[in-house]
């Protein structure tokens, strides 16, 4: 919106609007009111950003966003508008400054929290792209329940589209890189099909067998035979040349069959002549890969997801200034659709630390080429 041509102004906060602020908060609510003294804490905050409208010096709504330390995520802790500045536009605007002020400070998404019987505001934040994914109960003063909404507030920029990468959901727990190496190939080869059959076949090609429990995960030697046989090339990082997968596994029995493993795929590499770096990859590797035709398909550890310490395999389809794009075969079933698992923003720090796994860190990447010309 244009504010310049609007019934009022937006500009962050000044600690001398405190009084005006409070007056307001009187005006508007009259339950869950924010107190004099949390106002107070939340202008001198540098973890919030409050914006204040204006017009004549009188101020008539605010929004408050929340920009919590550790997490990409921004909260809307709370937005006011004056009731006789309701129906100008002002509430869409606030809310548009709340997630300018998020992406300004690198966040990716916006949650919040509004009361089921407030109509208007879930009108305005269906409309703006926020979508419900969960519900508090006895969340507020009266005990009425809160919904909860979440928006993806960064969007990827197609610019930076090194090829339009298409996307598909694992079917089962543990087929993350048969999800994942068959996402790089059809971006490769638009000839090439992907279905459930072929995810369990390439997953039978490149399993461990075993993992710290159930299912095994596949290994990235695995994966890169996998591909070479479907004519396409591989070439592969692993950050050392121990047996991988093996540090957590307490059962000597099947420590040796993933050893065992190991070792067949090792042979097989390089009797197939797929170059192996035993070496950490870097970001600009990864970068250079998708620069030249590549697509990087790249474990991670779910820690930061989910909290979980799982292995799991993504691919990497984009690559930008300030972050590294993913498309995640395996959508959180509480709040993430399938947009959301395309072009998954993951600010570089925060890669870093995501694709590691294990005690030993591993790190470890295959970089799928297009198939080889006869």
């Amino acid at each position: 919106m244009n504010t310049a041509a609007a019934p009022f102004q937006l500009r962050p906060s000044r600690p001398d609007d405190l009084e005006a602020l409070d007056a307001l908060e009187q005006r508007c609510f009259t339950i869950d009111r924010l107190s004099r003294r949390s106002l107070r804490r939340w202008l001198a905050s540098d973890h919030a950003a409050l914006v204040v409208a204006e017009r004549d010096r009188q101020l008539l709504g605010y929004v408050l966003v929340i920009l919590q330390r550790g997490t990409r995520l921004a909260r809307l802790y709370s937005i006011a508008v004056d009731q006789a500045s309701r129906g100008t536009g002002l509430g869409l605007a606030l809310l548009e400054a709340a997630e300018d002020a998020a992406l300004g400070a690198g966040r990716v998404d916006m949650r919040l929290e509004v009361r089921p019987d407030n109509a208007a505001a879930i009108r305005l934040y269906e409309q703006q792209g926020y979508r419900r994914f969960g519900a508090y109960d006895d969340y507020y003063e009266d005990h009425s329940p809160a919904l909860r909404y979440q928006k993806r507030i960064r969007q990827f920029d197609p610019s930076h589209w090194q090829h339009a990468m298409p996307w598909y959901r694992q079917t089962t727990e543990f087929t993350c890189g048969p999800a994942s190496l068959m996402m790089a190939l059809r971006a490769l080869d638009s000839d090439y099909r992907f279905n459930r059959e072929e995810e369990l076949r390439l997953w039978r090609e490149a399993t461990t067998i075993y993992m710290t429990s159930g299912h095994g995960g596949c290994h990235p030697l695995g994966l890169a035979l996998a591909a070479v046989r479907r004519g396409f090339s591989a070439e592969v990082w692993i950050s050392h040349q121990q047996p991988l997968f093996v540090d957590s596994v307490r059962n000597d029995e099947k420590r040796a069959v993933i050893e065992t493993v190991h070792s067949d795929f090792t042979r097989a590499a390089h009797e197939a002549n797929i170059p192996v770096h035993y070496r950490e990859v870097s970001q600009h590797d990864l970068d250079t890969a998708l620069k030249s035709g590549g697509i990087p398909v790249v474990l991670i550890s779910t820690w930061q997801m989910d909290r979980k310490r799982a292995p799991h395999w993504v691919v990497v389809s984009a690559i930008d200034d300030q972050f590294i794009y993913l498309h995640d075969p395996d959508p959180d079933a509480e709040f993430q659709t399938e947009l959301d698992c395309q072009y998954l923003p993951i600010a570089r720090a925060d890669f870093e630390r995501m694709a590691r796994f294990g005690k030993d860190r591993l790190r470890t990447v295959l970089i799928i080429r297009a198939r080889s010309q006869p």
